[in-house]
């Protein structure tokens, strides 16, 4: 078996090149063969790609997150189309809206938003979704905007029925699941995974975050953690684990547009 995790923050994890890339082998030593490293500024992008850049199994998205929209950065959408040329970059992310924190104003971060849209629409790559108590207005934008290679709702949160909203709108989207699936009260999560076709489902583990509840005594969630999830969420599809590794593995490869 062996498993494809969609998104972590490794820089996040631990910011010493050292520990990183035995992060990485930690993940491989537990068949997390595959991995793709997110940051939400570009300024952490280009430090972790000339970092991880030569790590085998290791992939980038490159964007800027709604916890950016004050700052971008000067050029910051000629600095994405230079980044999504180097190898092993495979989509543009994280971005979104998140309306929680309120990062400025939500035009602002509306703007950024589209945007990033538009330049994964134009270069024929999948965008990462970060969505936080904006769920209506990231399915409105979306309805008209939506990259052919298709989107991720990263760490999903909304429930059964946004998510059918989407699929029955005819979007390509694609349901991540992090380690809080595994959460007893995270009921509309299991819902969600239980309703949605097993060909639209990703997991991920949101590294440093949301650590699997069989190992809440950990301080940090790591990408070798992720077959926790995964166990987990065979058992709630009554599948085995085989099955759905290779199903997940064919998901992640497919909308990333790599080789399985």
């Amino acid at each position: 078996m062996q498993f494809f995790d969609t998104h972590a923050h490794i820089g996040l994890i631990y910011d010493d090149p050292v520990k990183q890339f035995h992060v990485v082998q930690q993940a491989k030593n537990a068949d997390v063969t595959r991995i793709v490293s997110i940051n939400n500024s570009l300024y952490d992008f280009k430090r972790e790609y000339s970092i991880l850049k030569t790590y085998k199994g290791v992939f980038h998205a490159v964007g800027v997150g709604p916890s950016e929209v004050k700052t971008p950065g000067e050029h910051w959408v000629r600095t994405i189309e230079e980044s999504i040329t180097l190898p092993n970059v495979v989509a543009i992310g994280e971005t979104g809206l998140d309306y929680f924190k309120q990062y400025g104003d939500k035009r602002s971060q509306i703007e950024l938003f589209i945007t990033q849209l538009e330049l994964a629409k134009k270069h024929n790559l999948p965008v990462i979704i970060h969505n936080r108590n904006a769920g209506s207005d990231i399915f409105e934008i979306l309805k008209d905007r939506i990259p052919s290679r298709g989107a991720i709702f990263h760490c999903y949160s909304e429930d059964a029925e946004y998510a059918k909203k989407c699929l029955d709108a005819g979007m390509n989207v694609y349901f991540s699941f992090a380690g809080n699936l595994t959460y007893r009260n995270a009921k509309n999560l299991h819902e969600t995974a239980l309703n949605v076709p097993m060909d639209r489902i990703l997991i991920e583990t949101e590294s440093p975050f949301m650590i699997p509840a069989d190992l809440r005594e950990k301080k940090r969630t790591m990408p070798a953690y992720l077959v926790s999830t995964a166990r987990f969420l065979a058992e709630l599809l009554a599948v085995d684990l085989e099955t759905l590794s290779a199903q997940l593995w064919t998901n992640s490869c497919s909308v990333f547009n790599l080789p399985e």
